[in-house]
């Protein structure tokens, strides 16, 4: 389920589509990076794209499709949560939220943590691309 949040000031009637456009996109890079698929990546990421994580690092577009290609993470999962994106769209500009799940290896040492993340795209003459990501730190432990 998709939640998806309207700007209703200046509304086109493409949004709709839009907001579906982007939110199978981010499905998709999230399965691209569960694949370690760098040209997946390559073809969806801004290339100004940067990303800045919990503890204040700034990633870039080039670590992140250099981090895919040296296949040092073995994902399990790397998966939304079902339920819990939501796409909002204002013009050439959107922004995906969700909580993210992810599991696996890096370099043989295991982790398994969820995050909650927003990815902005923005509308390009190429398309949506992906530009920014801010990610948090992981989540506690659920208790069982």
């Amino acid at each position: 389920m998709v939640a998806m949040a309207f700007d209703t000031l200046g509304a086109e009637s493409s949004q709709p589509d839009d907001l579906s456009l982007v939110a199978a996109m981010d499905l998709e890079f999230q399965a691209a990076v569960k694949r370690g698929d760098a040209a997946a990546m390559d073809r969806i990421l801004h290339p100004q794209f940067a990303l800045v994580s919990g503890d204040g690092r700034v990633v870039s577009r080039d670590d992140i499709l250099d981090e895919a290609r040296s296949g040092h993470y073995k994902y399990q999962v790397q998966d939304e949560i079902e339920g819990t994106q939501t796409v909002r769209l204002w013009g050439d500009t959107a922004v995906v939220t969700a909580l993210l799940w992810i599991k696996g290896t890096r370099q043989g040492e295991e982790f398994d943590r969820k995050v909650w993340f927003s990815d902005t795209y923005v509308r390009t003459s190429c398309g949506w691309r992906y530009a920014f990501a801010q990610v948090s730190l992981p989540l506690p432990a659920e208790k069982e």
